[in-house]
C-alpha cells in the first residue's frame, strides 16, 4: 500500500502540473457557458444610435450610399451585404457579425457591433474543440482528470483518508450530483 500511495502522489503531482493550464481553460469557459443565458461570453455588444442625410431607399447607387455610411459612421468596419427587411427599413452586415439597421424614411438607425471578450473568447474556441489535435489532447485531459481523481483517493491514510472522512466526501461528491441528476430529470 505505501507504494501505491507513493506513486499516487507522485502522479498526482505530475498530472496537476502539466494540466494546470488546461484546468484554468476549461474552468474559465465552463463558469462562462453555464451563464450563456445571462450573457454572451464571447462577444460583448455595442449599440450606437446616429442620424443620417444619406439616401438609402432602393436605387441604383445604393451600395455607394452604404459605402458613405459606413465612412461617416463605422469606418474601421468592413461592409459585407444588405438587404430591406421591411419597405423603409434597411440592414446593412459588417464583416464580424455587426449590423446596421436604417430607417429610410427617417434616417434614424441603430448600429450594434459585435466586439470578442477578452481571454473568454479564446477560451470557450478551445473548449469547442474547434479541431481533431485539440479534441484528442482535451480527451486526454479527460482521462487524466479522472486518473487525477483516482489517485487522490490513495494518498491520504488513516481517518482522514478514503476510510475516513475522506471517503465520506468522496460519498458525498458522488451522491450530490446524482441528486441533481434525479430532480432534473424527473421533475
Amino acid at each position: 500500500m505505501k507504494t501505491l500511495r507513493k506513486w499516487s502522489r507522485n502522479l498526482h503531482r505530475d498530472i496537476g502540473y502539466f494540466f494546470i493550464g488546461t484546468t484554468i481553460i476549461y474552468g474559465l469557459s465552463g463558469i462562462a457557458l453555464n451563464h450563456m443565458n445571462d450573457w454572451n461570453p464571447n462577444y460583448k455588444v455595442e449599440i450606437d444610435q446616429f442620424q443620417t442625410k444619406i439616401p438609402l431607399t432602393k436605387n441604383a447607387n445604393i451600395k455607394e450610399n452604404v459605402l458613405k455610411l459606413l465612412a461617416e459612421i463605422a469606418p474601421k468596419e468592413t461592409y459585407k451585404k444588405h438587404y430591406y427587411p421591411q419597405e423603409n427599413r434597411i440592414k446593412i452586415f459588417l464583416k464580424g457579425g455587426s449590423s446596421i439597421v436604417v430607417n429610410t424614411s427617417t434616417g434614424r438607425g441603430r448600429a450594434e457591433y459585435l466586439k470578442k471578450r477578452i481571454a473568454f473568447y479564446e477560451v470557450n474556441f478551445l473548449h469547442y474543440n474547434p479541431n481533431k489535435w485539440w479534441m484528442w489532447f482535451s480527451d486526454i485531459f479527460a482521462g487524466a482528470l479522472i486518473l487525477f481523481a483516482i489517485t487522490s483517493l490513495f494518498m491520504v491514510k488513516g481517518k482522514k483518508g478514503i476510510t475516513g472522512w475522506g471517503g465520506i466526501y468522496t460519498a458525498l461528491g458522488i451522491i450530490v450530483p446524482l441528486v441533481f441528476l434525479f430532480f432534473l430529470l424527473w421533475n
